[in-house]
């Protein structure tokens, strides 16, 4: 597959316009080798769903750092990344990664304007407004309003604050949702992988989204939280939601190479086959308390004993041979070549209305009742039919906020950027640093990631300040939307 690429950047990254994809077969959109900037714009939107999920989802992206800050994973080879011990190179190979994802989907967002292709313009402005809230709940404070600009000649991009950076991005996502409802009759194409053309689901997306940023400010800036998720719960005809796992929005992969998913191509892949992850102690002792029936799907079995068995998260004294104690991964998540990448679920949408109820917002139903969908959605998710007998047990609603927090931690298993966000945001659970971590004196795992080097390098005099506010690589100034207190 012919690729050429365009620099641009949030400083300085690159855009690959002319790379794309189908459901089916990956390869069948071919591209312009010598016109970029005239690629089908179906082939930029395939380009910036996979490339986002490849790099944001995958072994680098999430497993050996997110999922791992989160409590979901945990490393037991070569275990530096879950100490905390990052490599500069992965740093800036997903800030080089958003870079060219955003990049390209904002030229799809303009020239879709251009041409009146509403339902393009909606799409890849849904797209670009998760990669953006990625992207800032990872760094904090990054080049935003001035980032896109390398080809006007802005180079040294100036940063935005995340309270400058979430407001817009609801009002992005509305104004997609909006386009969305103008019934544009132009065909998303080939490149939509994850709902195949089906725009009546991209709005649901899109509101969801929308949904997801609000919930997520709650606690910093409630008027503007409430406003976006009463307009949009108030009005359903207006604002759907994804409310069915039919409705989820997932990357199902190819599973040929190179389009294996990437949590099994880290197992699969012949030129890089791994065993480095276990389920962790944490995620495998709370399923257990409460006899959630998931656990079986999360993780298999030790093959030394039989036992579900999680791992800590990173201590110097595992020892090869005893290996086998440890719970691998579940082969749902990550046996199948042709898997799936987790966007957005219906569970976690229930979850943001339960908790949005819970804080007293209009909603149109009760905490309860929200709570408990969202767990019967998850459990459904993963084959699991009866949730009667679950709800009746430990996973009760108690009438506590907690629980919504709990039971939405361990549905985002496979999302570990929106895991770890919801830790640093609710600390639920309660998580401790990395046992064999060189950092000492936190009580938390990272706050945030490290800013890439050449951020200092090259926009320095935009960067030093935010720079500045980085404390051991990974703590420091908290997230906007983090209020914890007596944490570092």
């Amino acid at each position: 597959m012919k690729t050429k690429n365009i620099k641009y950047s949030l400083g300085l990254g690159l855009a690959a316009l002319a790379f794309a994809a189908c459901t089916k077969n990956f390869e069948e959109i071919n591209t312009n080798p010598n016109s970029p900037t005239d690629a089908p714009m179906t082939n930029v939107l395939a380009f910036g769903i996979q490339d986002y999920a490849a790099g944001f989802f995958d072994v680098w992206g999430d497993m050996n750092e997110p999922s791992t800050y989160a409590g979901h994973l945990a490393k037991i080879q070569y275990i530096d990344e879950a100490q905390y011990v990052f490599r500069p190179n992965t740093v800036e190979n997903l800030w080089t990664q958003a870079s060219r994802e955003l990049k390209n989907l904002e030229i799809v967002v303009g020239r879709a304007a251009e041409e009146g292709a509403t339902n393009m313009q909606a799409a890849a402005l849904t797209v670009q407004s998760m990669i953006w809230q990625t992207t800032t709940d990872r760094w904090r404070d990054v080049p935003f309003f001035d980032a896109l600009k390398a080809d006007e000649g802005v180079i040294t991009p100036e940063y935005s604050t995340q309270e400058e950076i979430y407001p817009e991005l609801l009002n992005r996502l509305k104004t997609a949702a909006e386009l969305f409802n103008e019934e544009g009759i132009d065909d998303l194409g080939t490149g939509d992988l994850i709902y195949g053309g089906d725009t009546e689901n991209w709005k649901r997306f899109a509101n969801s989204l929308r949904l997801r940023v609000a919930i997520r400010i709650s606690d910093v800036n409630p008027e503007l939280a409430k406003q976006h998720i009463e307009e949009i719960l108030g009005d359903q005809g207006t604002y759907p939601i994804i409310e069915e796992n039919s409705q989820n929005a997932l990357l199902w992969w190819p599973g040929d190479l190179p389009y294996f998913e990437p949590w099994a191509s880290d197992q699969f892949d012949p030129s890089n086959a791994r065993d480095d992850h276990a389920v962790s102690n944490i995620l495998v002792n709370q399923l257990k308390s409460l006899d959630d029936p998931r656990l079986a799907v999360y993780a298999k079995k030790a093959t030394a004993d039989g036992e579900y068995r999680g791992a800590a998260i990173g201590p110097n004294d595992l020892v090869p041979a005893e290996l086998t104690m440890y719970s691998r991964i579940g082969a749902k998540f990550r046996d199948d070549r042709a898997g799936f990448t987790p966007f957005m679920r219906a569970s976690e949408v229930k979850f943001i209305i339960a908790e949005a109820a819970a804080k007293g917002f209009t909603t149109g139903t009760s905490a309860q009742v929200a709570y408990e969908e969202g767990v019967e959605l998850s459990l459904a998710e993963n084959g699991i039919t009866d949730a009667d007998a679950y709800l009746s047990g430990p996973a009760a609603w108690s009438g506590d906020i907690s629980d919504i927090y709990l039971q939405k931690w361990i549905a985002l298993f496979k999302n570990g950027n929106e895991a770890w966000a919801e830790t640093r945001r609710t600390d639920v659970p309660a998580l401790s640093p990395a046992t064999g971590t060189p950092y000492s004196g936190h009580n938390r795992p990272p706050f945030r990631y490290p800013y890439p080097n050449t951020e200092t390098n090259l926009n320095g005099q935009n960067s030093a300040a935010f720079v500045a506010e980085v404390e051991d690589s990974f703590w420091g100034k908290q997230m906007w939307w983090d209020i914890r207190t007596g944490v570092n």
